[in-house]
């Protein structure tokens, strides 16, 4: 089990240049878990892309709808003391912390390639390439 970062997720559904390290994790471990938080975080990425016209509105519909169900079961709330205590400790936004706080609550890596995260939180945060090389 891993928490997922939210571009994790969208590398996976939208076709692009870090599909492949996203469909690598998938393949070294399937279940994902992802705080509440990543709902809005995919649909406001996805609506990027309908706005850049790089994806229909009907094609981010249906990702939303797959992804939604794939990770039905497998999201959690956070504590906010938590959050806003490691945000504080990391100066990383409490946005980022709750796929920390997740990792940390669960026991399980973020898998991420967010560098900022990487570098603060070393022994939690992994790389896609690292966890599934």
């Amino acid at each position: 089990m891993i928490v997922a970062d939210t571009n994790l997720l969208i590398y996976l559904y939208v076709q692009g240049e870090r599909t492949e390290e996203s469909e690598a994790v998938l393949r070294h471990d399937a279940t994902w878990t992802v705080p509440l938080l990543w709902r809005s975080e995919f649909r406001n990425a996805l609506i990027g892309l309908v706005r850049k016209e790089l994806v229909s509105l009907d094609k981010a519909l249906s990702m939303v709808e797959e992804a939604e169900r794939w990770l039905a079961g497998h999201e959690y709330s956070v504590v906010s003391r938590h959050v806003l205590t490691l945000a504080d400790q990391s100066g990383r936004s409490a946005y980022d912390c709750e796929f920390v706080a997740l990792a940390q609550d669960l026991g399980v890596p973020l898998v991420t390639n967010d560098q900022q995260i990487l570098k603060a939180f070393p022994s939690l945060a992994v790389s896609p390439q690292t966890f599934s090389g």
